[in-house]
Parts: C-alpha cells; structure tokens; sequence
C-alpha cells in the first residue's frame, strides 16, 4: 500500500516513509492511497472470529503485501492481546471498553501495535529512530509503556504543564531509560505545535531520525480501526440492525479510524463527534467553518484540542464536502457540569462508572438516540479506566474508586521530567543538544 499526503497528493511514499516519517514536509497528513473494501464474507463471518483474527484480516486490507503476513500475524498477536468488551449501559445503549490495556487507556491499541511495526521497520537501520510525542493525556503514558526498552527507538514526550491528571503524569514520566519526559509551559496544543514545527525544520532532521506517535502517524490510525468491527462482532445480527457510534473527540483520530472502517464497510448509519467545550468540529458542522481556537482546559482533558490534526484526513476523505461529512457525522458539545451530571446519573441509575471522556461520549449518544428513535443501538466508547481520573470522578459519586495494581505500581515511582517553554528555539535547541 502507499499512502499520500493530504496537502498534496502527488506526494506519494510507502509504507516504511510514511510510518517513519511520520508527517510529510508539506505540513499534510499520510493517508493510504485506497481504502478497499472488505469482502462480503468478512461480515458474514464476523461473529466466528476472535479479536486477533478479525484484526488481521483488517491489517492486511489495508497493509496489503509490505508486511509478511506472518510476521503482520506476531505483530497483532502480541500487541492486541486483551479486549474490547461490548457492556450494556441502558436500553439501546452500550458502551465499547477500549480501556483494558496495560496503561488502561485506548491508545494502548494503537501505541503497541505502532512499536512493534516500527521495531520492524528500523531493524536493518544504522541509526536510531526518536519519536515525538505530544500528548493531552492518555498518548503519553500509552506510547511511553510501548516503546519503553524497544531496540533502536528513543521517544521523546511532551506534555502540558498541570493540564494533565497526577496519575497520566507518572505513567509518563517515570520509566526513564529510551524515554525521555518533557513538561511544557503551555497548552496540548503547544506541545503539538513543537513537535509539527519540529518535522519539518530542516537542522532538526538532518540531525535525527524523527517520526511522530500521536494519531498524526498513520500506524496509530489502522489498529484503531479494529476495535470498530470487534464492537459489531459483539452485536446479535448486526447486519440488521441500524448502529450509532458516539466518539469522544479531541484530536479525532478515533473518529478518523472509525470513517475509515466505515468506509471499509463498517455498517454504521451515523458517527457522533461528541466533544467538551473545545467544540470546534461540531461548530464546523453545524455551519461549514472550521475555526481553530486556544483551547480551553476541562475535566476531559484528553479532549481539550482547539486545532485538530486529524481534521484534515476528515476532509480528505470527503472531499471537504461539507454535506457529505454532515450526512455521516453529527456534531454535540457538552460542559463540564453535564459531564458530571452525567457520571453520577449513569452511577446512580446503573451502578457504572464513568470517566469524563466516555460521559461526554455517553451524552452524545444519548441525545442522538432520542432524536432518532429508528436507531436499534447506540454504542459510546468508553476511552479510560475511570481510575485514572478519581480525583474528579469520586466526589461526583461520592464514593471510592478502587485503584487497579498495574496502576497503583506507578504512583510509587518517582518522576523523571525536564521543563521545557513552549518556545520552539528552546525545543530545537534541546533536540540538537541530545542527538543520538
């Protein structure tokens, strides 16, 4: 497979520079060149095939002949070795738990799929590969426990200052060795701004060989499209049935991969773009400008992007037709007081907990169902263990939250962490200063 980038597509590179890469120097994104379907009996088959098996057959689809199968096998044996259970929340609602991973956040999925396919890529290389990372929360700590002690790679994180919760902060920054801790002063989006600018200053990569970890890599985007279908798979004739996914959205990678399963065949009517107050793609959809903002801290922090990269592969992948992007996704902000509304509500009604991030989800689904009352069943991803947020989380429901072990281990781990401005000379000068 090749993939282009969405500033031009003209720019055609494989899968290795694309994945290595990381962003092309045009300031676009890497998309693959065709998105093909699969095949009829995939579906028909669906409820037959475990997690693992359903995800290969996906990979291949899109990865075509440049991994060997056996070795794309191993890769998403190791990597996607716990589930994504499908949990009944109300009636017509579900939720899909993307959070039983080793650092209990989505982005375990695509974190340790993308380190064992870079592992890959550079074994022959002579030079190690340095990863940057920006990250709102949940990037951080998944890509950091991924990379921690890979051969060759060296992962440099980035993180805002106090925007983040204590526990994401020790799952970060305090491994130490291959990865590399950065506190900036500023917001997710500054850190993002460091690593973009980073990519495409000349000295910088002359110097390095840099590619990104957060969903601006293609390789964070295909495994998350797996867990997509392994919902569908969990659904009693889902080939029947009229589904809605609710996405809580910062970044929008998760929805990207979610258009990009549906544009594979995933039978979803309808995707919800459900985000906090930093509500730029709902305001897009409601009226077709696309305003970036500052963004605005919240209890959603994961969420709290005012520019969205994943935005462009959105358009790419529509045309940047506004009425084809409205016919398949509806837009739902919400506050952080109806975020907490909603976990003690969910609480008290049912017994579960949520995290902010799948609140915000669960609200958007909720209201999508009860003004499109055809819908058979309404699924919201659940993106993190609730744990990680008990600090905001337990006085909503006025009750403890019990702290799993594989957790717990890093609150006892002292942090490893270099302050950084968010100016990006300083970043650059860092960077030359610690070249490998």
């Amino acid at each position: 497979m090749k993939f282009y980038s969405t500033a031009d597509k003209t720019n055609v590179v494989s899968l290795r520079d694309a994945v290595l890469g990381g962003m092309p120097a045009d300031n676009g994104l890497y998309m693959p060149e065709s998105i093909p379907q699969l095949p009829t009996s995939f579906f028909n088959s669906l409820y037959t095939l475990d997690y693992q098996t359903l995800s290969f057959e996906v990979a291949k689809i899109i990865i075509g002949e440049d991994i060997p199968h056996q070795i794309l096998w191993d890769m998403i044996n190791h990597a996607i070795n716990f589930d994504t259970p499908l949990v009944d929340i109300e009636d017509h609602i579900k939720t899909l738990e993307l959070f039983h991973g080793p650092t209990l956040a989505f982005k375990d999925v695509g974190a340790r799929f993308m380190s064992r396919l870079m592992a890959y890529l550079v074994k022959d290389s002579d030079r190690e590969l340095t990863i940057l990372v920006a990250t709102s929360g949940d990037t951080g700590s998944a890509v950091a426990n991924g990379f921690f002690q890979v051969p060759g790679i060296n992962v440099i994180v980035l993180y805002p200052a106090n925007k983040i919760s204590a526990i994401q902060e020790k799952q970060i920054a305090t491994l130490g060795e291959n990865i590399i801790a950065l506190k900036v002063n500023g917001t997710f989006d500054d850190c993002q701004h460091l690593v973009k600018t980073a990519f495409v200053d000349p000295g910088i990569k002359k110097s390095r060989m840099l590619t990104s970890a957060n969903s601006i890599n293609i390789s964070r985007l295909i495994p998350q499209t797996f867990y997509y279908f392994n919902a569908l798979r969990q659904i009693a004739n889902f080939q029947s049935k009229q589904i809605a996914i609710s996405v809580p959205s910062g970044n929008f990678g998760n929805l990207t991969a979610g258009l990009i399963a549906k544009r594979m065949g995933l039978p979803v009517q309808r995707f919800i773009a459900a985000t906090n107050i930093n509500h730029i793609v709902p305001d897009y959809l409601d009226s077709g400008l696309y305003r970036p903002k500052p963004s605005i801290p919240t209890i959603s922090n994961a969420m709290d992007v005012g520019s969205p990269s994943n935005f462009s592969r959105i358009l790419d992948l529509y045309d940047s037709s506004w009425k084809r992007i409205k016919s398949d996704i509806h837009g739902i902000y919400l506050s952080d007081d109806e975020t907490r509304q909603a976990i003690s509500a969910v609480k008290k009604n049912t017994g579960y907990i949520l995290d902010p991030h799948g609140a915000v989800g669960y609200l958007g689904i909720k209201e999508y169902l009860l003004k499109h009352p055809k819908i058979d069943a309404g699924i919201f991803l659940e993106t993190a263990h609730p744990a990680k947020f008990k600090n905001i989380i337990e006085p909503v429901i006025q009750d403890r939250i019990e702290i799993p072990a594989r957790l717990a281990d890093f609150l006892n781990r002292k942090i490893q962490t270099l302050n950084l401005s968010k100016n990006f000379p300083e970043f650059k000068a860092f960077l030359l200063q610690h070249s490998v």
